[in-house]
This record gives C-alpha cells, structure tokens and sequence, in this order.
C-alpha cells in the first residue's frame, strides 16, 4: 500500500481548522476513544482523528513496552501500514527516544537534519521534515510518544503544540485503561497459571481470598456489572416498574404550578417522560434479559446504544442531547437498583466487596463473618472506609479505578494483598499457595502476640503506655475486649448516624452511649461529639462544598445547630449517670472561641440534668488537635480541657495540604514528615507545661514505626485500631524511653520522611521486630 494515498495535499495542511472547531473535534476525539471497545481501535481512533483535526500528512502512536525495553508502533495514518505493530525503538533510539527522555515536546523544522534522527527506511517517512512529538503520560507514568509530521520544512505552530499537548494529556487515562484491559485479555489467554495482577494502594493490611461482589452505583453507567438471570420475566417486571415510576416522577413535575416554571420546562419534563417510556428502550432491554442478562446490565447497554447514536450526529443540537439520554438511564437505573435491591444482594462466603467509591455503610451491610476484603475505586489509607477496614481486620485496595473496569471483577476469584496494594484476578494454584503461606505466617504472628494479651504496655524502663481502641459502632466493642483494650481512645459517633435516614432521637442515643459506657466500664470510654462533614455524610443532611475540608464539619456544625448538638451531649451525660467512665472530645477545634462557646452549652446541658438526677456529673473534656492553628494555640486549649488528643489523620492532612482521600496525591501524605513530627513535639510541650496528658488517636498511632517516635515524644496514651493492638505493645514492651528518644534524635536531623521511616524500620529489624514490617517473614 502506498501512503501517499491518504496523505492530505499540502494546502490542506496549510489552511487548518479554526479555534472553535479544534476544540470540538479536540471533544469529540476524547469521547469516541473513551468509548472504544479494545486498544487497537482506541488508537486507530485516536490516529485519525489527529490526522483529520491537524491536517497533518502523517500521525502515529508509539508505545511504551518495559518489560522488552523498546517502544512499539502501535498507530499510524500516513506510515507504511505494514510496520504498525511490527516497528520497534530502543528506549533512548531516535527522535521518539528524545522526546521520552525529555517528557516534554520536541518541534523541529527538519527531522532528518537532527542528531536523534535514525532513518526507518520501511516506515515510510522519508518525504516528511516537519516533527513534532509529545509525551503521553499518565499519573507520572510515560505511556508512549504520539508523533505528527508534514513534509513542509517548517516547525508547527504554537497552536498545535498545545492542541496535542492537550490532546495527548486528556487521552492518557482512556489509553491507560485500555492498555489495562488489553493485558488482562493477552495474559488470560497466554496461562492461567499466571493470573493478571492489578495495582492499586494499600488502604488495610492482610491477605484475603474470595469472590467478588460488586456494589452498583447509578451514577457510573460503565461500572454496573454483568449478571446473569435465572428469571427473565421478574427482571422484566422490576424494569417495568422502575420505567414507570421514573417517568411518573417526571410527568408530576411537568403538571407542578410552581411560577418559576416556564412552559418551555414543562415541555421538556414531558419528553423526559416520553424518552423514559420509549418502546424502544424498552423492547431493546427486553431483549437483553430475555438472553440472560440482569436487568441492570441490560437497561446500561441499552441506554449507552441510544447515547452514542446520538453522539455521533452532525448536529450539535442533536449531539448534546445525548447528555440528555444519560441522565434520563442513570434516573431509571437508580430506581431500577432500588427495586433489585429489595431482596437481600447475595453475599458469598468469603466476600470480596467491590465499588467506585464504597462507605462505612456498605462494609456494615455485609452479614456478619462474609466479609473477607474490600476493593475501592477511589480512596486512600486515610479514608474512613480504610479506617474502617482495618478497624474490622479486613484487608483492603484502594484508588484501583485507573487500572481496571471494576465491573469486571463482579463473580470472579480474587486474592487481596492489603500489604502491597494489589490484587490478582483468577488467581492459579502456586499463587495460592503461596499467599497461603503467607496467611499461615500471619496466624503464627497473631498467635505469638496473644502471649501479651494479660502483659502490659510498658516500656523496659517502667513507663506505662495505655492502650485504647478506636471505634464507631457496637460490633467493635467485644472485638476491641478480646485483643486487650484499656478503653476507648476515640469512639467515632457519627457512624450510627450515617446508617440511617434521619437524626436519632436522644433516647437512641442514650441507649447506644450506655451500652459503650457499660462495656468497658470502669476502664475510660472517649465519645467525640458528632463529626460530619469531609468524607463522612448523611444523606438525610447533606453538605454540598466546593471544599469540605475546609468547610463546614465538625463542631462548626455542632455550634451552628445547637439543637443537634445538645440533644447528643444530654444523650451522653445521661449514659455516664452511675459509671462515671466517660471522657467528652469535641472535633476540629481551630478557634479558643469554638472551645469557649462548646463548653458552655456542654455545662448548661450538665446543670440541666442535675436538676433531675444527682448522678449527673460532669465529664473530663478533651480537645482534638487536628488542624495547624490548634498546634500553635495547644497552650491556650490545654488552660481549658483536661486533655488534648492528636488526630494525626486530618493534622497531617492540613499540615501538607494533602486531600487523605485524593489517590493522585497519596504518596505526599506521611505522619513521618518532619513537619508533622515537629508540630507533635510542640503539643506533646503544651500538655507538659500545663500538667494535660496528651493522647494519639489517628491511624498513625497503630503504625509501628510512628509509635516508636510517639514513644520518645512522651506522648501519654495512644488509640488505635484493634487489630494493631497487640502489634504496638510489642513495640512498647521492646524499647525503653531513652531508646526512643534516640531514635527522636536521630529523626529531627534527617529532613525526608523516607529517610526516617527507613531508620525507625532498621531499628524494630534490628531488635527483632522485623514481622512488624515485612509480612509474610517469620523474622
């Protein structure tokens, strides 16, 4: 085939598309590759499309192949079509090796005359002298090079520098997904004694083997999973009633008197109910389900078939009312998941919970003992889904979204590694194997730490570290019992309000915080008032922020509605009557005035109930240092409570303005950052100078490494997740204070957080601490 045939004249090449219509096309390029079923059609998509848009002779797509260290050809229009799949470039080799070196792009007049130039006599290229090529990456990650070339000699426009700059940026996560995909169908069919390995991050710690069961979300039609029927004629009904219902709710809104509605909006409620009643939606997923399919996955292809004919017209009014169809399927799908959901989701022996953006909640829904891991689309170890997990001893992945259609996973085995963030997809015996070795050595070490369940957590020198627990709903309590818990260090109170669907009564409450109290008295309970907002929300109280972290949580919200927040404190106070074992922490304090105006209500609401019982007492009451400005005024907040307790979570979080549930940015997120060690070391001075013990109560406080500095910081109690218990006791029983403080000294003269961490890591292999910190060793 000669190339030339489809090579544009060049004065077509000259004359160009206009601003306008680059960017539509730029859209338009972007939108069909995020549709395209496999790579191969993903590129020749993504090929043509530049060809088209920059009128250029020549476009190609090479890309990155690491494991044989050379780039491949994968694309091309204006090439020999005979070299695409076949042409293959060292790492460093020619102008494409340029521009992965230097990850940014390369504009030259006339290629030939280059030094990088190495001539491809079979590529076809020779006529070309105008380069231009950019890097395609994603998430730091080089992918490949897309190249485009005239035979003009003469550099390309800024313009079109930007618009593949552009182009190549935005279209780095669909080609990522696809490469993904395109791996788990070659390594399928090459062995199933080498199953596919999917990366994600480490949110849990544990190993876990099981099946999974995705969680459907409506709002990501791509992620419903496909389902097999048994019953045809019920999933039929349930799509029925879901259609009915949704365009019921339509029609009601285009008969509404509401004034602010005009007749164009009710003309367009009405279509919204015709398009939801439409036969052929209807007749198209019939007749899905009728071969097999749930109904579910059948109404999602359906709705994705009827979007994308309407993608794909000329007409730009056309066009956008694909946006329209969508919206319409994810209304129909959420009542259509509704209705399926009625009857109880089928839970499998050995669980492995899977979706987009998982909560608390979900984790809760799982009957007891099914639960064997988690897999999150989007998240962080920091997240309280995390938290969550590891509380619960589940192993967990999290941010797994850019790797993998999690739809996919539906039904199939899988084995969970929570230690490396990865899980393994049909996975074969010798894996098993040996993740089973690795399970039967994180037994042996369980069973080796239940030999300091009745010891205490004190250091060889004498000094006694309390060991208390984090938790947030009744089902922790006996767990938290059974591995020796000293008390309650934080008991996060707003997960009995995210499972339900209104504000408890104070009477629910009280009956809740009583059974806590009663648990673990006489040994200290902590119940932090109500701390909604960020990450945690109630869906029958929901805050819509730009930037919740920053916004409207914690005790701003307690202080804002003090009928919300009195109504909890009395619930407390009236749980502790006769026990006398509860501590009182109140959340995100960065104003002394938030504390002053807290304290007061809290009194009042004490003087109240003495009125009616004498049992009433006033609780120790404890500040949560968790945002910089309480750093800087610990002195002031210690003058006012009798304690202070650390949220090294959120404190880390500000301190390095890192979003703890943004997986882009979770490799910046580390309690061992010397900022965040300093800003401990001047609270852990502030309680000292005011006689205040200070406690830990974030996540940090359960890893090892972390615990051995908050050791030599002399912090006075940590809180942590159950299962990390006996884990930081050995740490404690290991090392003596002065140790620790060595160690502290060692850290505050190193300025990276990988330096220290790797430092405080040889110190606990040194001592012979060293399953602490590589799993799956017996030493």
């Amino acid at each position: 085939m000669n190339p030339d045939e489809h090579r544009p004249k060049p004065q077509e090449a000259a004359k160009g598309l206009s601003p306008g219509k680059k960017l539509a096309r730029l859209r338009q390029i972007v939108q069909d590759v995020g549709q395209a079923p496999d790579l191969a059609t993903a590129l020749s998509l993504i090929v043509s499309g530049i060809r088209a848009t920059m009128q250029v002779e020549a476009c190609s797509v090479f890309l990155s192949d690491q494991a044989h260290q050379h780039y491949v050809l994968m694309a091309a229009e204006g090439l020999n079509p005979e070299v695409v799949g076949h042409l293959q470039l060292d790492l460093d080799e020619g102008l494409v090796g340029l521009v992965a070196q230097r990850r940014k792009p390369v504009n030259l007049r006339n290629a030939p005359g280059h030094p990088h130039f190495q001539a491809i006599p079979e590529s076809g290229e020779e006529p070309y002298h105008g380069f231009l090529g950019v890097p395609i990456l994603h998430q730091g990650e080089l992918l490949g090079v897309m190249v485009v070339q005239q035979s003009a000699e003469k550099r390309f426009r800024e313009s079109a520098v930007s618009f593949l700059v552009t182009l190549a940026s935005q279209l780095a996560g669909a080609i990522a997904l696809s490469l993904a995909h395109s791996a788990l169908s070659q390594q399928s069919a090459e062995t199933a004694d080498l199953p596919t390995r999917l990366d994600g991050g480490a949110g849990a710690p544990g190993i876990a083997m099981g099946t999974g069961v995705v969680i459907c979300s409506p709002a990501e039609l791509e992620q419903i999973p496909d389902r097999a029927t048994d019953d045809p004629e019920a999933e039929i009904a349930c799509l029925r009633s879901a259609i009915e219902h949704v365009a019921a709710e339509f029609d009601r809104l285009a008969e509404r008197n509401d004034a602010g509605l005009t007749p164009e909006d009710r003309a367009l409620f009405k279509a919204f109910a015709l398009i939801a009643r439409s036969s052929e939606l209807f007749e198209a997923s019939t007749q899905r389900i009728r071969a097999g399919h749930w109904a579910p996955s059948a109404l999602r292809d359906s709705i994705l078939e009827h979007s994308r004919l309407f993608e794909a017209m000329d007409d730009p009014y056309l066009r956008e009312r694909a946006h329209d169809i969508r919206d319409i399927g994810k209304r129909l799908m959420a009542r259509l998941l509704a209705e399926e959901q009625q009857t109880q989701p089928e839970y499998p022996e050995h669980s492995i919970l899977i979706g987009e953006n998982l909560s608390p909640v979900d984790l809760t829904s799982v009957p007891s003992g099914r639960l064997a891991g988690v897999i999150s689309g989007h998240g962080s170890s920091l997240s309280h889904l995390a938290i969550l997990a590891r509380s619960l001893e589940v192993p967990a992945i999290m941010s797994l979204a850019a790797d993998i259609s999690l739809s996919d996973l539906d039904g199939k085995t899988l084995i969970v590694d929570g230690y490396q963030g990865q899980v393994h997809l049909n996975p074969g015996e010798p894996l098993r194997n040996e993740f089973r070795r690795m399970q039967q050595q994180e037994k042996k070490l369980s069973q080796d730490l239940q030999q300091l369940l009745d010891l205490p957590a004190e250091t060889p020198d004498g000094i006694r570290i309390p060991l208390y627990t984090n938790a947030g709903l009744l089902s922790d309590l006996n767990h938290s019992l059974a591995k020796g818990a000293e008390g309650i260090g934080l008991y996060r109170t707003e997960f009995p309000f995210m499972v339900r669907d209104s504000f408890p009564t104070e009477e629910e409450q009280y009956a809740l915080y009583r059974q806590v109290l009663e648990a673990f008295q006489p040994r200290p309970v902590t119940l932090r008032s109500l701390d909604i907002g960020g990450d945690k929300a109630l869906t029958y109280f929901p805050v819509q922020e730009e930037n919740p972290y920053l916004g409207w949580r914690g005790i701003r919200i307690s202080l804002d509605h003090p009928e919300i927040f009195l109504t909890q404190i009395r619930a407390m106070l009236r749980a502790n009557a006769g026990l006398g074992n509860l501590n009182l922490l109140l959340p995100m304090i960065s104003r002394v005035e938030d504390l002053d105006e807290a304290i007061v209500l809290i009194n009042r609401a004490c003087h109240e109930l003495q009125e009616q019982d004498d049992d009433i007492q006033m609780p120790r009451l404890g500040a949560m240092i968790e945002v910089p400005a309480a750093v800087y005024q610990a002195d002031e907040l210690a003058r006012r409570v009798s304690f202070l307790c650390v949220g090294t979570n959120d404190l880390t979080q500000y301190l390095l303005a890192v979003d703890r549930n943004n997986e882009r940015v979770a490799k910046w997120f580390d309690a061992l950052h010397p900022a965040v060690i300093r800003a401990l070391i001047q609270v852990a001075a502030a309680g000292r100078r005011h006689g205040k013990p200070v406690s830990v109560c974030g996540e940090a406080a359960g890893d090892p490494a972390v615990a051995l500095l908050l050791l030599g910081l002399g912090i006075g109690s940590l809180s942590l997740s159950a299962g990390d218990l006996l884990r930081i006791k050995w740490v404690i029983r290991t090392f003596t204070r002065q140790q620790a403080e060595a160690l502290l000294g060692q850290a505050l003269n190193l300025e990276q957080a990988s330096a220290i961490r790797a430092m405080l890591i040889r110190a606990l292999v040194d001592a012979g601490l060293g399953a602490l910190v590589h799993p799956g060793n017996s030493n």
